[in-house]
């Protein structure tokens, strides 16, 4: 038996490499050599492949897994639905999705003892999980450890950004302790538990449905820009023997189910393979811009994306807005007024995005749909119209976007709630007309 009381997250072990094909053990001579299933394995472990894309995915895509653990998964017991509180899943049909934008403020941590899952509440979604299409946008709020229930989502991988309070995930191929600042994602099928070292935490969810997230391919920028491969961290094989009586949660077909356990799912001893959970520091990301004329367009900040089947527009793309500088001559810096067929969901980790100044606070969160007009609130437009163009750095800043091809409907919740801000379109207001008929 391995006791959790005994890892201590600043002495956790990663392996690097985004997609890379990692091997690790925690028990010497746990992992077979020379083929995955052999006749027996030492240690007397079951070997079980897991599959996060299909058999027959070209190499460069294919994801899969070899664990070794002590018992099979299928050791359990029958799945019964359960209530599944403020979850949803695409398409999302509650009600009417609108053209309006909308903002809202953070979500409260909740009183009492609510773990990960209870604490899940979700705020839009697009596409369909059945057809592997679209994403589910939720909020997690929690102040409890989940101690003896684990999850899994069927419907989805899922990309934890969390924004206040850290994580310390037990997965079934190891442990990642992630804090606001970094982001972590867990493949579509693996179990985990989630603890809080801080007591409670809140944070945001991409529930991708689709192809699973990639780098983006960098273009002329060349081999060095964007996220690098180095930079993403997987963890290495723990594992405990634990026999109680324990409750496996599993998000499938948009629905929440559990089933009883005897044993902890986290019995895997050593893994090999390239579909395991992993982390990323988002200060480690290499941003590009501009240094000459015009603001660019977010894709030049994206860290991951899940590609649709139309060739260069995007399932998702997650884009973060980090500390950076601004440079360019003659040039109206923050993000110009647009309308995109693609659609958009903000939130801020910390500190203050450059287009929006007030109302906008960490935590909180923006849904721009496709088609729908935005841009720099009035203030805004006028401080940078007017502004001295030097060399400028945002300093106290990382704000990200969840930028998607498909329209993102709001829940019932998230339209109805007290946190929507429903005077945010009077951020606008002070706009005025300064045409009048000469070009000068």
């Amino acid at each position: 038996m391995v006791s959790t009381a005994s890892i201590d997250p600043k002495e956790l072990q990663y392996l690097n490499g985004f997609g890379n094909e990692h091997e690790t053990e925690a028990l010497e001579g746990a992992l077979p050599v020379g083929q995955f299933s052999p006749q027996k394995v030492n240690y007397g472990l079951y070997a079980e492949q897991f599959s996060s894309t299909a058999f027959t995915a070209p190499r460069h895509q294919n994801r899969r897994t070899w664990t070794y653990r002590i018992r099979p998964s299928i050791a359990m017991g029958d799945f019964e639905a359960i209530d599944r509180g403020l979850l949803r899943t695409g398409p999302i049909t509650e009600v009417p999705a609108p053209p309006n934008v909308m903002r809202w403020d953070p979500l409260p941590l909740p009183g009492g003892n609510v773990d990960f899952v209870d604490g899940l509440t979700t705020v839009a979604a697009n596409g369909d999980a059945a057809s592997q299409t679209g994403i589910g946008i939720h909020v997690y709020t929690a102040t409890a450890n989940m101690e003896k229930r684990f999850f899994y989502n069927a419907d989805g991988e899922m990309l934890f950004v969390p924004q206040q309070g850290t994580l310390l995930a037990y997965t079934e191929m190891g442990i990642l302790h992630v804090k606001p600042g970094e982001i972590m994602v867990i493949p579509r099928g693996v179990k985990f538990r989630i603890d809080l070292p801080e007591g409670s935490a809140r944070g945001y969810i991409c529930e991708n449905y689709g192809a699973p997230l990639e780098l983006a391919e960098r273009g002329p920028v060349g081999a060095n820009g964007y996220a690098n491969d180095r930079d993403f961290q997987y963890p290495t094989a723990w594992f405990e023997d634990v026999e109680d009586n324990f409750t496996l949660i599993a998000k499938f077909s948009g629905n929440l189910f559990a089933a009883a356990l005897g044993h902890s799912p986290l019995d895997v001893v050593a893994w090999v393979g390239n579909s395991a959970p992993y982390k990323y520091d988002l200060a480690r990301f290499n941003t590009m811009n501009t240094v000459s004329y015009d603001h660019p367009d977010p894709s030049i900040f994206t860290v991951l994306t899940s590609q649709s089947e139309t060739e260069g527009t995007a399932n998702v793309d997650f884009v973060i807005f980090p500390p950076r500088w601004m440079v360019a001559e003659g040039t109206f810096r923050p993000p110009y007024y647009h309308r995109n067929i693609m659609s958009e969901f903000m939130g801020l980790i910390h500190g203050v995005y450059d287009a929006k100044e007030a109302g906008f606070e960490p935590g909180g969160m923006s849904l721009h749909n496709c088609m729908t007009p935005h841009g720099p609130e009035a203030a805004v437009f006028e401080a940078a119209s007017n502004a001295e163009l030097e060399p400028h750095r945002y300093e106290d800043t990382l704000a990200f976007m969840f930028e998607s091809r498909y329209v993102i409907a709001p829940t019932e919740f998230a339209l109805n709630t007290n946190a929507r801000q429903q005077n945010y379109l009077k951020c606008w207001d002070g706009l005025k007309k300064y045409y009048n008929g000469s070009k000068d």
